[in-house]
Order: structure tokens, then C-alpha cells, then sequence
């Protein structure tokens, strides 16, 4: 990320968050669930807001959620999907914006790949055992490790 960008994003981000929401009268966006040979999950830190997540982001005009997990992971996380994502789950977001929701896949088969150049946003990515995740992983990231590997109910709210 470039010098200056980091020096805006806490101001930067918000600003423009606001003006894209205002826009939309709902927002999509999708998270992908992806494990190494060990059984460890991938997960992201961003350089503008706090906590380990799993990689995603929002769905661009013209753009299906699975195409939009597939290239956030290839993006944030560094992963080539080898097959079509599976759905999960879908969430409201409302603690972010009262009208966001976020759809979740899994990625099976994939393989390594450089991460793109959205992914400057990126300041961290790591895999992680499902039972030692990082004490910064987010409460959303934990909820949906406990209902897709420790048989947690699954919830409608992320």
C-alpha cells in the first residue's frame, strides 16, 4: 500500500464507505472458507481495520458472489480456486450497515498464486489451526469457524 494511502485510509475509508452505502439501498458482499493440507484455515489482517477475517469483500456491478469470492481470495488471500465455490451460508451484516449482507463459500481444491495488486490492502494472511485461532480473529470470523467445524447452530446474523 502506498505511503500516503496508509496515512488516509482511517479518514479515507470511512468517507467513502458512507458515500457507496448511500448509493445502494443494500450491499453484498462474500467471505471465502479455505484450508490447507493441515486442516488450518486461511485468514487475513487488514491494514485499515482490525482483527484476523477470512478474505472477501464486497460484489462488484455486474459480478456474481461466486465470482466475486473467487477473485477476493486470488486477491486478499493467494488462493487460485480450482473449482466452483460452495455456498454455505448467507448473513446479515447489520452491525456494519442495516442493509448489508454477506454470502459465505467454501473453497475445496485450490492452489497458491500470487497475491493480486487490490491485495496492498492485505498487511497479513496466515493459516491457522480451527482450534487456535489468532486471540484478534473478529467475533464473526469465530462464529462461522465454530458452526462449519464444531458443529455450532448456524446463525442468520455474521
Amino acid at each position: 500500500m502506498t505511503e500516503w494511502r496508509m496515512k488516509f485510509e482511517p479518514v479515507l475509508t470511512p468517507v467513502l464507505r458512507t458515500w457507496w452505502r448511500m448509493r445502494r439501498s443494500m450491499t453484498l458482499g462474500v467471505r471465502g472458507v479455505a484450508c490447507d493440507a493441515q486442516g488450518r484455515i486461511l485468514l487475513v489482517r487488514h491494514g485499515y481495520a482490525k482483527g484476523w477475517h477470512l478474505p472477501g469483500g464486497g460484489v462488484e456491478r455486474l459480478e456474481s458472489a461466486p465470482q466475486a469470492v473467487i477473485r477476493e481470495m486470488a486477491e486478499e488471500g493467494g488462493v487460485a480456486c480450482e473449482d466452483d465455490p460452495t455456498l454455505l451460508g448467507f448473513y446479515a451484516n447489520h452491525a456494519y450497515f442495516p442493509n448489508d449482507h454477506i454470502a459465505l463459500y467454501r473453497v475445496e481444491r485450490w492452489r497458491a498464486c500470487s497475491p493480486r495488486a487490490a491485495a496492498r490492502e492485505i498487511a497479513e494472511r496466515a493459516f491457522f489451526p480451527v482450534d487456535a485461532l489468532p486471540d484478534e480473529a473478529t467475533p464473526g470470523t469465530r462464529r462461522r469457524v465454530a458452526e462449519i467445524f464444531h458443529g455450532a447452530p448456524m446463525s442468520p446474523r455474521w
